[in-house]
């Protein structure tokens, strides 16, 4: 599962009227279902030279995938059929570890709190559900 997004060589991806850049990926960014596609509109753009066309999957953009999972994402990775990501809910909050059902699109934020990257780190890397 992944879509086709249009992104600035300087960063950002195209918005909607087409004429704009936002920083983050969200709602009002143009994606497509494929690299035709996404291909289609970039020709008919001006400086095309300064733009590429970029997959996102939901391990490389999880918050587009799982509206629900909200909060700084600081890494990812796939297990069994799940994505797990490390998570900063709020800025200033503990992190936490979050994971992503790519079945059903629910979210699950484990109970533990992290208060430092180590911390959050080392549970991570040695997550199983």
């Amino acid at each position: 599962m992944s879509i086709f997004a249009l992104q600035s060589l300087a960063g950002g991806f195209l918005d909607e009227d087409l004429e704009n850049f936002n920083k983050r990926f969200d709602d009002w960014c143009i994606h497509f279902e494929s690299y035709d596609d996404a291909m289609l509109i970039l020709e008919t753009l001006e400086n095309t030279e300064a733009i590429d066309i970029v997959e996102i999957t939901p391990l490389s953009y999880p918050k587009y995938f799982f509206n629900s999972l909200q909060g700084t994402i600081y890494t990812t990775r796939e297990i069994e059929n799940k994505i797990v990501c490390v998570v900063e809910p709020s800025m200033g909050a503990s992190f936490r570890i979050a994971v992503c059902d790519l079945k059903t699109k629910k979210v699950k934020l484990t109970k533990t709190h992290y208060k430092s990257i180590p911390n959050v780190e080392s549970a991570f890397a040695n997550f199983e559900e």
